[in-house]
């Protein structure tokens, strides 16, 4: 036959759980190691990333504007060039 486990054994196991509860919260909301942290003022922020991120995309944007705007005043003069030699009659 099996041996029946001692009325005191549930208390035993008791007494290392409430241990455990008592010091968990302390474990929970302990200060990081001074050693592994990095000051806020040398770490390069997600905002700033972003903004310098934004700033390359707006500029190659105004380039691509400024091409495209170059391009059509190009074209534009071209065909009003080709409007206007039609206009006049050809000598021979």
């Amino acid at each position: 036959m099996a041996a029946r486990p001692a009325a005191g054994a549930p208390l035993s196991m008791l007494f290392p759980l409430l241990l455990l509860l008592l010091v968990a919260p302390g474990l929970l909301t302990a200060e990081p190691a001074s050693g592994s942290v990095i000051p806020a003022e040398s770490r390069p922020c997600v905002d700033c990333h972003a903004f310098e991120f934004m700033q390359r995309a707006l500029q190659d944007l105004k380039k691509t504007a400024y091409n495209l705007d170059t391009r059509t005043e190009t074209l534009l003069l071209q065909a009003e060039r080709r409007a206007l030699c039609e206009c006049w009659p050809a000598v021979s």
